[in-house]
């Protein structure tokens, strides 16, 4: 059964070795950029027609599972 990080892939080839949505060059980084920014998801799809609606929703859960961690250190300025 296919899951949504089997959306996310990552080549060296590919945008330096960055996370990407099925290997088309849009870096998850960049989606999580547009929603931040107050984008929708049909505006997305509208400007990049060819990202399907499970691909963003793809790049949200790939950020969640990155941001799970057991705890933060704050670093020295």
């Amino acid at each position: 059964m296919a899951t949504a990080f089997d959306r996310i892939t990552i080549d060296p080839a590919i945008c330096h070795g960055k996370p990407v949505v099925r290997g088309l060059r849009y870096p998850v980084e960049m989606l999580l950029e547009l929603l931040s920014a107050g984008m929708s998801t049909d505006e997305i799809l509208a400007d990049y027609e060819d990202l399907e609606r499970e691909d963003i929703l793809a790049a949200l859960a790939y950020a969640a599972r990155l941001s799970r961690v057991k705890r933060v250190e704050l670093l020295a300025a």
